[in-house]
This record gives structure tokens, C-alpha cells and sequence, in this order.
């Protein structure tokens, strides 16, 4: 069975289309980078470390240093799939993220975006 193609991505590839996202909506690269912190236990300098070696979504996700435990919290659509239905657990990882900045964009509030 191949790979889906975004495991082999960069995620300093598709890093700044976050940014972008959110920031057309009112939002900060500050609160992006938390989001991301977050849900995978990167410091910043980690993930800044993470976006200048070009690391891979597969890889970015297999060294994250402590994925949250209440990221199963996070549901809904994204892509036209629901998250809590993906089985797949690096895809499932991976639009987490997306679900998350979605709901940044959508004006979310932090607290509610970090399941507090």
C-alpha cells in the first residue's frame, strides 16, 4: 500500500498556509504556533527546529514529544470527513491540526479551540 502523499509533505511547506489562513481571519501567527504546541508538545524552538529541517508530516508527528491527550475532544468535518471517523492515525494527526486551525479561523475562542 503506498503513502498518501501529505505524509511525505513538509510541514514547513504547508506551515504558512496556517499562518495565511488564519491571519485572513483576524488571527495570529502567535496563536497558530500555540495551536500547534498544543497538540503535539513541540516548544517553539522545537518546532521552529521542526519547520527549518523540512521535516516530513510523518516524521513531524512520530517525534512530537507529547501529543495532547484530549486531542480525541477535537470533532467535526474537515476535508468532508469526519475526524472522530478516520482510522488511519497519522491522517487522523494530521487534521486534527487542520480542524484546529479551521476553528481559529472560524473566530473561535482559544479556550474552546484548546478544549479547556
Amino acid at each position: 500500500m503506498t503513502k498518501h502523499r501529505i505524509y511525505t509533505m513538509t510541514f514547513a511547506s504547508v506551515y504558512p498556509h496556517y499562518i495565511t489562513k488564519a491571519e485572513k481571519k483576524g488571527r495570529t501567527k502567535s496563536e497558530v504556533n500555540e495551536i500547534i504546541r498544543w497538540l503535539t508538545g513541540y516548544s517553539q524552538e522545537e518546532l521552529e527546529a521542526q519547520i527549518e529541517e523540512k521535516t516530513n508530516f510523518e516524521m513531524f508527528f512520530a517525534e512530537a514529544p507529547q501529543l495532547n491527550s484530549s486531542r480525541d475532544l477535537i470533532k467535526g468535518v474537515v476535508c468532508g470527513v469526519r475526524v472522530e471517523d478516520i482510522e488511519d492515525p497519522l491522517m487522523k494527526e494530521i487534521r486534527y491540526m487542520d480542524k484546529l486551525i479551521d476553528e481559529l479561523a472560524k473566530g473561535k475562542a482559544m479556550e474552546k479551540i484548546l478544549r479547556k
